[in-house]
């Protein structure tokens, strides 16, 4: 029995020291950028095979093997690549990100000091479009559009606003707060990862305008014939209000947190 404690004790101990305890990375990255998935680096003279997977063993296939000085590329976008050279540093590079690049990917070093496994998970940020319009039966709208995550909207000064949502196949959201208000301005406070923005709208401005409108007085014209007896009066219609949109986008970098 103590014979056969000690077989599997060491039998134990060996699988310790053959493979190491996975490690786990965050990745944040607005499409459109870069994204670099990091893999532990070994010393060239261990490294026997670096192989990097991605969500599912059917999907992306990048792989190097040192004593053939060879890479293997299957089933990979032509936007993964090696950030440097895998034999010293097998960090992988996806540029640019897209939606379906966000998922889980694997990296294994296979070296002569044991088998080590890294896990990384990208999440793949899209900012929205922020516009901020002036419905009359809803009142001033503030709209982020097609953004992941979705974005948060507040106002200046705080009020009782209501809101919707509206999730896109793509994972995108769309959400939409309004509110009725008598006062004279309204700010709109775009809160997301990708991109912060505050939207300003003048609705003392718009209420004026509209009520010029409505007050202007019919303007007569005088379509005069052979004798002067006969004058046809015809109202001018006033333009229909138009909805004001004011539209502020400028997305920049989130850096990935490790």
């Amino acid at each position: 029995m103590a014979l056969t404690w000690s077989v599997l004790a060491a039998f134990l101990l060996l699988l310790i020291n053959l493979v190491e305890v996975p490690a786990y990375n965050m990745v944040n990255v607005e499409a459109g950028h870069e994204a670099v998935l990091s893999c532990p680096s070994v010393s060239k003279a261990s490294l026997l095979m670096v192989i990097w997977k991605t969500k599912c063993s059917t999907c992306c296939l990048l792989s190097y093997r040192s004593d053939h000085n060879q890479t293997m590329k299957l089933n990979c976008s032509e936007r993964m690549t090696w950030k440097y050279s895998p034999d010293s540093d097998p960090d992988l590079r996806i540029y640019p990100v897209s939606l379906g690049d966000e998922g889980h990917y694997t990296c294994e070093i296979i070296s002569s000091e044991g088998n080590f496994l890294f896990f990384s998970f990208l999440t793949v940020i899209v900012p929205p479009t922020v516009t901020l319009t002036f419905d009359k039966s809803t009142g001033a709208v503030c709209q982020a559009s097609a953004g992941k995550p979705a974005a948060d909207i507040s106002w200046i000064p705080p009020n009782n606003a209501s809101t919707s949502e509206v999730h896109h196949p793509n994972g995108t959201v769309t959400r939409v707060s309004w509110v009725n208000t008598t006062l004279s301005t309204v700010t709109c406070l775009v809160t997301h990862p990708a991109t912060n923005q505050s939207l300003f709208l003048d609705l003392q401005s718009l209420w004026l305008h509209k009520l010029a409108e409505r007050s202007a007085a019919p303007v007569a014209t005088t379509n005069f014939r052979s004798t002067p007896s006969r004058v046809k009066m015809e109202a001018v219609k006033p333009p229909v209000l138009s909805e004001h949109i004011y539209q502020n986008y400028s997305s920049r970098t989130v850096y990935m947190n490790y």
